[in-house]
Parts: structure tokens; sequence; C-alpha cells
């Protein structure tokens, strides 16, 4: 079954029954895990129970596909439902899992973790599609569930509108990476309750976030010098080449949404008010600029370039780094004026 994204929220609190098997799946590995997390305490009181909560590799699996129904049947010391959790799993698995979900074995939960799945994935066809399956996407917060974690994890916070624009510019992504930075801002503020745009940047400025933005933009003017030397920032940090065209395809996908509106007869600034999260403001004029010089059929372009190289990432055929490199690159040539 396919769990409609109003339908998440109820679902997490409480699976449908005939659910033997729950696939969590998308780009925001932080969002995964904590829904994972969210349908583990469905079954077990505590999260941690050694007895009561499995976990498996999908290289186990694939090594020996009976190891799956062993598990899934095996009973607990002491009694009650059982979760197995399954790593990291792809299409490779489907074959193996579709013959688990034609004759499941014991009660546990199956729970299976996934990176971002096409439409065109068996796995994800195969959970969406079955009577005693479900697959939920994880896409990344929008602005309005990234104002309620903000909300949540600063509770009781004086924020400034700027300092509050910086957080939903700047984090969103990875929701454990978002928890995990206005954590480290409420550390910062040491129990002070007016939090503002300084306090923010000398919080989180040094987020991988900022760097990623930083090539997005210089991409996007053609800033050759600029983008090499963040891209070799991002490499140092270990940032995957992979969330690198992410990010880069999210800024020319706001560009796209702004320059639509603008042939559609929009000015350039009821557009850019129509973005959401806003862009920052230091970062405005930068933005502004290439909304008005990147045409829309060109923004087309490099969006089907950077979704094509993604694929080509994970083939194999060359090193992601280089595709990543290269690609950016490309774009950012064609970006400097010439579109």
């Amino acid at each position: 079954m396919k769990i409609a994204p109003k339908r998440i929220p109820s679902f997490l609190q409480t699976p449908d029954p005939k659910a033997r098997a729950i696939l969590v799946y998308g780009r925001d590995a932080g969002e995964v895990q904590e829904r994972l997390a969210a349908l583990v305490a469905t079954v077990l009181d505590d999260p941690k129970d050694p007895f009561r909560l499995r976990e498996l590799g999908a290289s186990d699996v694939k090594k020996d596909a009976a190891r799956l129904r062993d598990e899934a049947a095996a009973q607990a010391l002491g009694g009650g439902r059982c979760v197995l959790r399954l790593r990291s799993v792809g299409d490779d698995l489907t074959p193996t899992l579709r013959d688990f979900l034609g004759n499941p074995a014991g009660d546990a939960l199956l729970l299976l973790g996934a990176g971002d799945l096409s439409a065109r994935s068996t796995l994800r066809k195969l959970f969406e599609r079955a009577d005693n399956a479900a697959a939920i996407p994880c896409y990344g917060d929008t602005a309005a569930a990234l104002e309620r974690i903000i909300k949540d994890e600063l509770a009781g916070a004086d924020i400034t509108d700027e300092a509050r624009g910086y957080l939903l510019a700047h984090l969103g992504a990875d929701r454990m990476v978002t928890r995990r930075e206005l954590e480290k801002l409420a550390l910062y503020m040491d129990g002070e309750k007016k939090i503002t745009l300084p306090d923010v940047i000398q919080s989180i400025g040094d987020s991988s976030t900022l760097t990623l933005e930083d090539i997005a933009f210089a991409v996007g003017r053609g800033a050759r010098e600029a983008l090499e030397q963040a891209l070799a920032r991002t490499h140092l940090e270990g940032i995957s080449p992979i969330a690198i065209l992410r990010a880069t395809s999210q800024h020319f996908l706001r560009l796209h949404l702004v320059r639509g509106r603008m042939e559609r007869g929009e000015d350039l600034s009821a557009a850019l008010q129509s973005l959401r999260p806003p862009v920052f403001f230091k970062r405005m004029p930068a933005f502004r600029e290439q909304a008005m010089r990147w045409k829309l059929g060109a923004i087309g372009r490099v969006l089907e370039l950077l979704g094509a190289r993604e694929v080509t990432c994970k083939s194999g055929v060359l090193p992601a780094k280089v595709i990543c490199d290269r690609t950016l690159l490309e774009i950012a040539v064609r970006g400097g004026g010439k579109n």
C-alpha cells in the first residue's frame, strides 16, 4: 500500500495491522531514521530491547536469503512481538522480499530503510502494490514542517525574523542534521531566550549546508574559481557527490519557479516572495541576478542534466566525484552569461 503524505503522521502512530513489512525510503536520511524509530515504538516499549529488536544488513540477506525468514519467525526470550530492521535495501532484494510477502514467516514487523528510490524502482513498486506491505517516502521537510521542528527544538525562545529566515534557508535537507544543529544552537545560547542572526551564524555557520549553498550559487553565476574552491571543501568534509548535485538541483528548481512566474507576467519581487523557504537576505542580490539572467529553457536543461548525472553517479561507470565536478563546471561555464 502506498501511504499518501497526509496519512503518514497517523500511520506512524498506528500502522495498518495488515502491513507485515514497511519500507521507509527517500533522500532525507535523517527523516528515514526518525520514521523507522517511530514505527519501532509502536511495537516495543523499549526501542533498544535486545531480545525483541533485531537488525540485518542487506548484504546479510543477499548472502543467505533464508536468514530473513528465520529471523522473522524467531520468538523472543520472554515473549512479545518482535521487530526486524533491514538496513540499506535496494532493488536487488526485490525477489527475496516478494517471496517473503507471498508467504510471511512469524509475526515480526519487518522494517526496511532505503535511500532515494525512483518511481521505476521494483522494490518501491512491490511495497506500494502489496496488500500486506506499505511504502513511506521521505523527501525532506517542507517550510511548514521545518518551522514546527524549529519551534519544538527551541521551545520558549524569542527568535528574530532574520534569525528564523537564516535557519529556514540553511536547514531542512536532512532532519537528523537539522535537529543536531538546533540542539547545538540551544546549547550555544545557554539559557538566553533572545536568539538573533549573529547567534545563529556563530552556532551553525560552519554547517556543510553553507558550503553546498556556496557551490549552487557559484554554479549559477558561472564563477569557476569559487566553484572549484567550494568543491574542494565539500570533498574534504566527506559530503557525497550526489548530495552536492541535489543541492544544486534544488537551487535551480527555485530559479525555475521564480523565472516561470516572471514569464507569466509577475514582477521579480513578487515572484521571489513566493519562495518557501525564502531566500536568505544576504544571498538575495545574487539570487535576483541569476533569476534575471537565466532563461527558463536553460534552467530546465540544467535540471535534466543534473538528474541524468545523478543516475550516472550511481552506475559506477566513473568515480562519482569526477562526474559531479565535471557536471558542475560544465554548467558554470554555460551559466557565465551564455544561456
